[in-house]
């Protein structure tokens, strides 16, 4: 899995545990429905840090609870 596929399933496992929508924790996050949507699909290949920063905030954790998951334990190399 690459890095980009385990923040698009964190994301999705923080909006689930929630009940709420992808719509939704944008607005709470106070970034664009299309930012998080771009990121949760293939236009955006680099989620900037200060976007995923601002989601942590809309679901009320720090990035390190974001990041402390066995997801990123074995993520691919990136560089190929």
């Amino acid at each position: 899995m690459k890095t980009k596929q385990a923040i698009e399933t964190r994301i999705l496992q923080f909006c689930q545990e929630r009940s709420t929508s992808v719509n939704a924790i944008a607005n709470e996050s106070g970034i664009p429905p299309s930012t998080l949507y771009s990121i949760l699909n293939e236009k955006s290949q680099n989620p900037g840090i200060v976007s995923l920063k601002m989601l942590c905030d809309g679901f009320g954790i720090t990035l390190r609870q974001f990041f402390d998951d066995p997801i990123f334990d074995d993520l691919g190399q990136e560089i190929q």
